[in-house]
């Protein structure tokens, strides 16, 4: 049989060699290849000389303006309030000594236990209102801004906001408002009987010195209240007649606009205080009571003929107008404040877990509405545990930025309040800069502060590495 023309002696020569990874010869080596395994696709292979080259700079940067000041911190730390002698760990032991500092460090726990927590859950509420509503957009929009004024502004903001006068703070306005609607404040707060008369005060009211029977008349002439005041129903003030089976009598205001007029008369000018209740007890019971008209008469009706009655005027016709609440004074100034940051970061914790709300698969929310769950079940055993990792997100943030917080509570608590508001940052600055010019004592604070960090730093770390390595 022929043998082809490539069998042929010689003919190898010209042959192709085989393909890299193809059969070869028998009893042919496979030869190596003169390059290396080839890198996966999209890796990028730097020479460790330029990777040095671009990591120096930002290195040297880093040291000088973390690494040296945290290392100077630690040294100032360990002397004494000028730096000029060694006291080792006095500062540090002065932290959990000194009176201011351990309040500071109360605050510092009550925001870290508060302020994050509560951020966290209005975070999450209006993440799951904005996909509710129509006008998602607009809601986050409010939500958010916040954000965008500095704690200098917000803190000037809410100083307002919270001040006692109502006419000025908006929060004591409302409260104000509200109280006045359900229960209203008197029209006389600052008046009184006029002491003549021998009205004796009694749990705010007043009471008269006689007892009176039906078919006599009492006069009660007011003091302690301007003419200008007086409601304008008030008229020219009448003396009353006596009348069968009744208690009659005139209350006004005894002041006469530009002076004149003899006290306990009744002069031209002098004018009714319409709106009082005058009451008629019989012991400690009211048996009667009547509103004052506007010429200040009254008259008490349904007695018991004979019946001796002793006048009161109830405290309701005295009281002071409410002046709402003491925002800042020393029970509410840290709620108050704490307030103030949640209006400014609740915007951000909403944004962040709106972020993780839109990639939860909406199959297992329209499952489980399939099965029967209610709303408020799937939000419990389905969008919470699923976004458990955004919320840790969240909440670690918030803490690293609750324990450095200063602006808010520097600013917001005014100077007879600020020590009980005061915080580990506001205490770092006051004892470094604010009079004391303890450097020690304030470089030990700063570097408690920092130990404080590195716990929620190093989870967060964690969390970062743990999700590189699932990704």
């Amino acid at each position: 049989m022929e043998t082809p023309a490539s069998a042929a002696p010689g003919a190898g020569a010209s042959a192709d060699p085989p393909a890299p990874g193809g059969p070869s010869a028998p009893g042919r080596r496979r030869p190596r290849l003169p390059f290396r395994r080839a890198a996966p696709q999209g890796a990028l292979h730097i020479p460790l000389r330029v990777r040095f080259g671009f990591l120096t700079p930002a290195v040297l940067v880093l040291l000088a303006i973390i690494g040296w000041p945290i290392l100077f911190s630690v040294w100032l730390s360990l002397r004494n309030a000028d730096g000029s002698h060694f006291v080792g760990l006095h500062n540090y032991v002065s932290i959990f000594t000194d009176p201011a500092t351990l309040t500071a460090l109360k605050n510092n726990i009550i925001w870290l236990v508060s302020a994050p927590t509560l951020a966290c859950a209005l975070g999450l509420v209006f993440a799951v209102l904005a996909e509710r509503i129509r006008w998602a957009t607009a809601f986050k929009i409010v939500i958010f801004m916040p954000m965008a004024i500095s704690f200098l502004a917000a803190g000037v903001i809410f100083e307002l906001v919270y001040q006692a006068d109502p006419h000025i703070g908006v929060a004591n306005a409302v409260l104000v408002e509200l109280h006045d609607t359900f229960a209203p404040a008197s029209q006389y707060p600052a008046a009184e009987p006029r002491p003549t008369t021998g009205y004796r005060a009694a749990g705010g009211g007043y009471s008269s010195p006689a007892e009176y029977t039906p078919g006599s008349v009492a006069n009660i002439p007011l003091i302690g209240y301007s003419v200008l005041d007086l409601p304008k129903s008030a008229v020219q003030a009448v003396p009353a007649t006596a009348a069968p089976g009744e208690i009659t009598g005139t209350v006004w205001l005894d002041l006469v606009y530009g002076g004149g007029g003899t006290p306990g008369h009744i002069d031209p000018g002098k004018k009714g205080t319409p709106g009082i209740t005058v009451e008629a007890l019989s012991g400690s019971r009211v048996v009667a009571k009547s509103a004052v008209r506007a010429d200040g008469t009254f008259a008490l009706h349904g007695l018991s003929p004979g019946g001796d009655y002793r006048l009161a005027l109830p405290a309701s016709d005295f009281s002071k107008p409410y002046a709402g609440v003491s925002w800042l004074g020393p029970d509410l100034v840290t709620p108050a404040i704490i307030v103030a940051y949640l209006w400014i970061w609740a915007g951000f914790a909403m944004v962040l877990i709106a972020a993780g709300l839109s990639g939860i698969p909406r199959e297992l929310q329209e499952a489980a509405k399939v099965d029967g769950a209610s709303d408020f079940q799937i939000f419990r055993k389905i969008t919470v545990p699923l976004l458990a990792p955004v919320l840790l997100v969240v909440l670690i943030t918030l803490a690293i930025n609750v324990l450095k917080v200063f602006d808010l509570v520097y600013i917001i608590s005014p100077g007879s309040t600020l020590s009980v508001a005061n915080v580990l940052a506001v205490q770092m600055w006051s004892v470094s800069f604010g009079g004391a010019q303890n450097q020690g004592l304030g470089s030990a604070i700063g570097v408690f502060l920092y130990v404080l960090v590195l716990p929620a730093m190093y989870v967060n770390i964690r969390r970062i590495r743990r999700e590189r390595r699932e990704s």
